[in-house]
């Protein structure tokens, strides 16, 4: 293998700070946009976070369509019905685009400006295999995201994530070229969010974070043939990692305030900032396992509906799905770089002065399993509604997410995944 020798450090603009949405309509008068979609969900369409950007939007004269059906865990149905709201290129008239909401709003807003910008087949820039992973021809309108939720980090990622409903799996859109314009983190804005979904997204945090910092190294990876087919997920390189591990710090600083308190806005306010934090490590660094299994449990849910979530149908919150395989998979890749794995374990907390090398996947996985408990997660796949019936079918979606499993430290195939989503079926 020709081994790649460089990586590159790409992320949207954020600004931090209570109030800061109220800037919105100066800063896309500034850019010369008159008129913009904007894209929300439909709890969030009559709440302060939406009211105040489009109050901001009236005070600058700017033109703007409310697309208000984002669907909360997007499935590709939902992305089209917002791509087809968009309109083609001349017809709609949108110079910019607009999300307010969690991920499910930013990556829903990613899609609708990519497809207006460049029609193609739906499935034509959908990763590889399941779909045909087509480079994004050229540069998208403007898009300013405004994160309501403490965890997904989208707005800093050039990575759109969806439900393929007939195939019962989640898959994605990425490319540089997605990622927004700008990030406005208003912590006013986290106050509206419920404590369960805190706890999910906070949790995505960990988990964005401590995959990106154990990922492959960018330099174990193929040679890029050009500059512009360098992936965006690169492997862990010297600059994501201080962005994965600031994030842990705050993840274990404030998660629990955050979770427990609506009304704590430093706690809020700083775990938003640390979704950007960790979404700046893996959405150059990329994730591995935890996500790669989590898709096809998205994907496969049949009856399980979380609390504080307003959905008439079934699903596993991101967060949760995810990090139901962190601590299996801790200790499955710790063999191929223990001292990341101690290190992740410090930044969340652990004292690791006597820790050896051996031990460091269960102190690690340990650690994540404390937090799960006391943030109240279902302890273990068998909790949502799997059993070991499901696990040929949850490997091969897993096998599926090549992007994602490419980036493990220790290569698995299918009887890997298997033994781990077995472990996976109980936590503790």
């Amino acid at each position: 293998m020709n081994a790649e020798t460089a990586f590159e450090m790409a992320t949207s603009r954020i600004r931090f700070g209570a109030g800061v949405t109220r800037e919105i309509g100066m800063d896309l008068k500034d850019a010369g946009i008159e008129h913009v979609m904007v894209l929300t969900d439909p709890n969030l369409s009559t709440l302060p976070p939406v009211a105040s950007v489009l109050e901001s939007l009236d005070d600058q004269k700017i033109a703007y369509s409310l697309f208000d059906q984002v669907h909360v865990e997007p499935t590709d149905e939902s992305f089209q019905e917002a791509i087809a709201f968009a309109g083609r290129p001349g017809e709609s008239g949108f110079d910019g685009f607009v999300a307010v909401g969690g991920g499910s709003a930013i990556d829903t807003a990613k899609t609708a400006n990519l497809y207006a910008s460049y029609p193609a087949d739906f499935m034509a820039y959908v990763n590889a295999p399941i779909g045909q992973a087509k480079p994004v021809p050229g540069p998208l309108k403007p898009l300013i995201a405004v994160p309501t939720t403490i965890g997904t980090g989208s707005e800093t990622t050039g990575v759109a994530i969806f439900d393929l409903v007939q195939r019962r799996v989640k898959t994605g859109i990425a490319h540089r070229r997605l990622k927004p314009t700008l990030g406005l983190l208003d912590p006013l804005h986290s106050r509206t969010l419920p404590s369960q979904v805190a706890a999910c997204t906070g949790l995505d945090v960990l988990c964005h974070a401590v995959e990106s910092y154990t990922a492959i190294p960018f330099d174990q990876r193929p040679r890029a043939q050009r500059p512009a087919l360098r992936p965006a997920y690169q492997g862990s390189n010297p600059i994501s990692d201080v962005w994965a591990l600031q994030a842990l710090r705050m993840v274990d600083r404030f998660l629990l305030r955050a979770v427990n308190d609506a009304e704590d806005v430093e706690a809020r306010g700083m775990m938003l900032l640390a979704a950007s934090y960790a979404g700046l490590g893996f959405g150059n660094a990329g994730v591995h396992l935890p996500h790669a299994m989590a898709y096809p449990v998205a994907g496969m849910v049949s009856d399980y509906q979380p609390e504080d979530y307003a959905v008439d149908h079934p699903i596993v919150p991101h967060g949760m799905s995810v990090v139901l395989h962190a601590s299996a998979v801790s200790r499955f890749t710790a063999a191929k770089c223990p001292q990341r794995h101690l290190q992740a374990a410090e930044a969340l907390g652990v004292n690791i002065d006597r820790a050896a090398p051996n031990d460091a996947g269960t102190i690690l996985a340990d650690r994540i399993v404390h937090l799960m408990q006391q943030l109240g997660m279902p302890n273990g796949l068998s909790a949502i509604g799997y059993t070991t019936d499901d696990l040929p079918a949850l490997v091969g979606g897993a096998l599926a997410q090549e992007r994602l499993t490419s980036m493990s430290p220790r290569p698995v195939g299918e009887q890997e995944l298997s033994e781990l989503f077995e472990q996976a079926m109980r936590c503790w």
